[in-house]
């Protein structure tokens, strides 16, 4: 059986260059430039690529509700879903930085029950999500709990 090595301390950025510039102030200054972007809270997800094996670190807006994370994978309002959440549902496993701590924790997919809850949380932090899921239609936007 042949054991596989994660990678997770040496993530792809993302190509986009907004993007990764937000990664790296983040990451380079423990959080205290990038955790609050545009007045919204954001982490920094890193996942392992299904195909590849390599793992990929993304900015994303989030809610914290009892130690857990809330992510949408809004993709700007794409009509798929984003890479890193195809990659979490063949893999959970993923890291979070939040601000200067960095930790594992598992993704999910929320039931439609902990949709309803969070949604509208979501919506409140960053409206234009309303928008997105309006672009996206007919793909439902997925919501994400991330737990430690």
């Amino acid at each position: 059986m042949q054991t596989i090595t994660i990678d997770w301390e040496h993530p792809t950025d993302p190509r986009q260059s907004r993007e990764r510039d937000h990664v790296q102030d983040y990451v380079t200054t423990g959080g205290l430039d990038g955790h609050l972007w545009h007045g919204v809270p954001t982490l920094l997800l890193t996942t392992l690529d299904r195909a590849t094996g390599r793992t990929f670190r993304t900015p994303l807006i989030y809610v914290e509700d009892a130690g857990r994370h809330i992510v949408l994978a809004a993709h700007w309002g794409a009509a798929e879903h984003p890479a890193w959440y195809r990659n979490l549902t063949t893999h959970p496993e993923v890291r979070l930085q939040v601000g200067a701590a960095a930790f594992r924790a598992t993704a999910r997919t929320a039931c439609p029950v902990e949709r309803e809850v969070y949604w509208p949380a979501m919506t409140a932090l960053w409206p234009l999500f309303d928008d997105y899921q309006a672009s996206a239609s007919p793909r439902e936007i997925p919501l994400v709990i991330i737990t430690p």
